[in-house]
C-alpha cells in the first residue's frame, strides 16, 4: 500500500455511508467540515457580485465531496497569508483555495491534488504589438501576487530565459493578490502581468479586449487541497471521494462548466505522487 494512504483501500463503494468510518471522530459527530477559502479568483473561488454567494471550481468541488462524505461544508473566509496556520492550529480543518503543492508546503501540509495549473505572462491589448513573445518582457516590470509561487517561478524563467541570453532581469513587483496585479495593469504600474493559466480565460471572458496572454504557461504545478500532516484520516478521506468523484465524471463536469478540461489530473495524487 503507498505510504501516503497508509490503510486506507481506494475503491469505488457507496461512500457517503462507507466512507463516514473513515472520517475522524470529531467531523463525523459535528457532520462538517470547516474549510478555508479567499474568494478572491475566479473561477477558482468568488462570490457572485449580484449576490454574494461563494461560486467557482473549488468551491463546486467542495460541495462535492463534502456530499460525498456526508459532511455539510462550512467556508471560512480568510487570507491566504493565514490559511497555512489556520489548518496547522485547528481553525479550520483543509484548505480548498487554489494552492499549490509545493515541496515547501508540504513541509507543513499534506495535500489531496486535484488539478494542473501554471503561471502565465499576460498584458493589456493596446502592447500586444510591443510584446509578441514572453522573452519581449526581459527588462520590464511584471506584476504578480506575492504570496504565490509567482514570484519565485517568475525569477527562476528569468535567469533562464534573460539573463541567460545577455538580457535584462525582469523586475518583479509584489502585489497583495491577482486582482491587484491586474489593477496595476490597467493602470500603467506594471508592463505586464502573471496569473494562473485557470483562471486568466476567465478574466479575459470577462473583460473582453482588454488583456491579452503572452506566450503559454511558463511552469507547471499542481493545486492540492491541504491537511494538516496529523490528520491522516481526513486527508485519506478526501482522496477516497475524489476518486469517486473521478469515476463518476462529476470531476471532469465541473472542471468543464468553465472550459479547463485541459487541467484534470488522471488519478489521484497525494503530496505529488499518483496514487495506484
Amino acid at each position: 500500500m503507498n505510504k501516503y494512504l497508509g490503510g486506507l483501500v481506494l475503491a469505488s463503494f457507496a461512500v457517503t455511508a462507507a466512507m463516514a468510518v473513515e472520517l475522524p471522530e470529531r467531523i463525523k459527530t459535528a457532520r462538517k467540515v470547516t474549510v478555508a477559502t479567499q474568494p478572491v479568483y475566479p473561477p477558482m473561488e468568488y462570490k457572485d457580485p449580484a449576490t454574494g454567494e461563494l461560486k467557482g471550481i473549488d468551491i463546486e468541488l467542495g460541495r462535492a465531496l463534502g456530499k460525498q462524505l456526508g459532511v455539510d461544508v462550512v467556508w471560512a473566509e480568510t487570507s491566504f497569508e493565514q490559511m497555512v496556520s489556520s489548518v496547522t492550529t485547528g481553525r479550520v480543518d483543509l484548505i480548498h483555495s487554489g494552492m499549490a503543492d509545493t515541496p515547501k508546503r508540504r513541509e507543513s501540509l499534506d495535500f489531496v491534488d486535484y488539478m494542473k495549473s501554471g503561471p502565465q505572462f499576460y498584458s493589456v491589448a493596446s502592447r500586444k504589438n510591443e510584446f509578441k513573445t514572453p522573452t519581449d518582457l526581459c527588462g520590464k516590470t511584471i506584476g504578480m501576487s506575492k504570496v504565490t509561487l509567482f514570484p519565485d517561478q517568475a525569477t527562476k524563467w528569468s535567469a533562464q530565459n534573460c539573463e541567460a541570453a545577455g538580457r535584462p532581469a525582469i523586475l518583479i513587483f509584489g502585489t497583495a493578490n491577482s486582482a491587484d496585479a491586474r489593477t496595476q495593469l490597467r493602470q500603467g504600474r506594471v508592463d505586464a502581468a502573471v496569473q494562473g493559466m485557470e483562471t486568466l480565460p476567465y478574466v479575459m471572458n470577462q473583460e473582453k479586449d482588454v488583456f491579452f496572454p503572452i506566450g503559454e504557461p511558463f511552469a507547471e504545478v499542481y493545486q492540492g487541497i491541504g491537511f494538516a500532516k496529523d490528520n491522516t484520516p481526513l486527508r485519506d478521506a478526501y482522496a477516497a471521494a475524489f476518486k469517486v468523484l473521478m469515476e463518476n465524471g462529476e470531476y471532469r463536469k465541473i472542471l468543464a462548466e468553465q472550459g479547463l478540461e485541459a487541467t484534470a489530473l488522471d488519478a489521484v495524487y497525494v503530496n505529488g505522487e499518483r496514487i495506484k
